[in-house]
């Protein structure tokens, strides 16, 4: 099996804590404790990765949990290495890693998620991320200044 990174586990613990808050405000949820004790250990011994074969059950059941809510595959539907390409253009992941997708586990998939996020070389993270960020009128700037960024003249 795979290392899960601390920043999934941290991702999982907020998850969690979103999920099921404290009735209290003293006592988090069981998932939640069950991933801080591994995040704890993780910080004390200064480990990057837990070993997903050695995680506690309940934590890897937590942490499963978490995984199941997050997007699957990196795809955008411009798959580059089908063109010849070692890595994809559209998404970041190397030939084999489209290949082989299907076969790998949750934890093989999020390192490849990790390395391709910071990577940032991908479209998904730049080109198409800023056009959805433009649609999705979030955060959405005024049609002068998307032509100036664009090169064109505003009218």
């Amino acid at each position: 099996m795979a290392s899960i990174h601390v920043t999934d586990i941290e991702s999982a613990i907020n998850w969690w804590r979103a999920r099921s808050p404290s009735p209290d405000g003293l006592r988090a949820c069981d998932e939640v404790l069950a991933l801080a004790e591994v995040y704890a250990l993780m910080v004390y011994y200064r480990q990057a990765e837990c070993d997903e074969a050695t995680m506690p059950k309940r934590a890897h059941d937590a942490w499963l949990a978490w995984y199941a809510s997050t997007p699957d595959a990196p795809c955008i539907a411009i798959c580059s290495t089908s063109q010849g390409d070692a890595e994809c253009k559209g998404c970041g992941r190397s030939f084999e890693e489209v290949q082989h997708w299907q076969a790998y586990g949750p934890a093989e998939k999020r390192a490849v998620w990790r390395r391709i996020t910071l990577e940032a070389r991908a479209w998904r993270f730049n080109r198409y991320a800023e056009r959805a960020r433009l649609t999705s009128g979030a955060d959405h700037p005024p049609p002068e200044s998307f032509g100036e960024r664009a090169g064109k003249a505003p009218t």
